[in-house]
């Protein structure tokens, strides 16, 4: 079996670290962490039995694949800390935000490089991930996919800039769909329901009405259609999505989704 490696022992590779085991997509011995700070590295070493280094070369230089999880900050640091140490026909991924396949090659050199915009769900093995392969990782997109799939979904683009969208609509959808329920359950609390009921009503909204879409997706039902099949003419459904669209709300939508894409392309530069 291939020995994964991760420089950076975070969140989001604790999910990956986890997803991996639990897929027996890797074992925890051909896992190999490193992190600056010791107390990560405990932790995930008593959590999962990987395999910790405190350095990030004797990491690269014994993996077939190594995963990128540090912040888009240290990224430079993280990289020249491995630079020339990488087996010829190593896979890298990157999961940091606004650091291009481009920017990695120019510091460790002509490598296949994946790079990978997950979201905050891989966190409970129901990530939207999309990846990105430079030319020389396009055969090995397997492999990356058999990797990110340990932790949900994944998609494919064939041109990196479309990572900006996918950062804009999946990357930050999650706090969309946190605020709007936020805001529901602030709205049922001031029309009289106690906090506690509020909750548990939107939660499960929330939940079913997102595998009710998922369901029907796999029929080839649309969203729009589910949406016009709860809104009965004259009722209550009609009533609160015409507030919404008198407020423009879809546009609103569009335009902070483009806000998003937009702030991806300012930090990619």
């Amino acid at each position: 079996m291939e020995t994964i490696g991760f420089i950076g022992g975070g969140n989001m590779a604790e999910a990956l670290i986890k997803g991996l085991i639990v897929t027996k997509t890797c074992t925890p011995e051909n896992i190999l962490v490193s992190d600056i700070r010791p107390e990560r590295l405990t932790l995930l070493k008593t959590e999962y039995q990987v395999q910790t280094l405190d350095k990030n070369s004797d990491l690269a230089e014994k993996v077939d694949v190594l995963i990128l999880g540090v912040k888009p900050q240290n990224m430079t640091e993280a990289l020249q800390s491995i630079k020339g140490t990488l087996k010829a026909d190593a896979l890298v991924i990157s999961i940091a935000a606004g650091i291009k396949t481009a920017d990695i090659a120019a510091v460790l050199g002509d490598l296949a490089i994946v790079r990978v915009m997950p979201n905050t769900p891989a966190l409970i093995g129901a990530a939207a991930s999309a990846l990105f392969a430079n030319d020389k990782a396009k055969q090995m997109l397997k492999k990356a996919e058999a990797i990110l799939s340990a932790v949900g979904q994944t998609v494919v683009v064939d041109n990196e800039d479309l990572i900006d969208a996918v950062t804009a609509v999946s990357g930050s959808g999650p706090a969309y769909y946190f605020l709007l329920t936020e805001q529901m359950i602030k709205a049922a609390v001031e029309l009289g329901l106690s906090e506690d009921v509020a909750k548990t009503l939107v939660l499960q909204t929330a939940k079913g009405a997102a595998l009710l879409a998922a369901e029907a997706d796999k029929k080839g039902e649309t969203v729009a259609q589910l949406r016009q099949k709860v809104t009965s003419p004259g009722g209550t459904t009609e009533a609160a999505l015409k507030v919404l669209e008198d407020a423009k709300f879809a546009q609103l939508i569009a335009e902070a989704i483009k806000a998003a894409r937009d702030k991806s392309q300012q930090l990619s530069k």
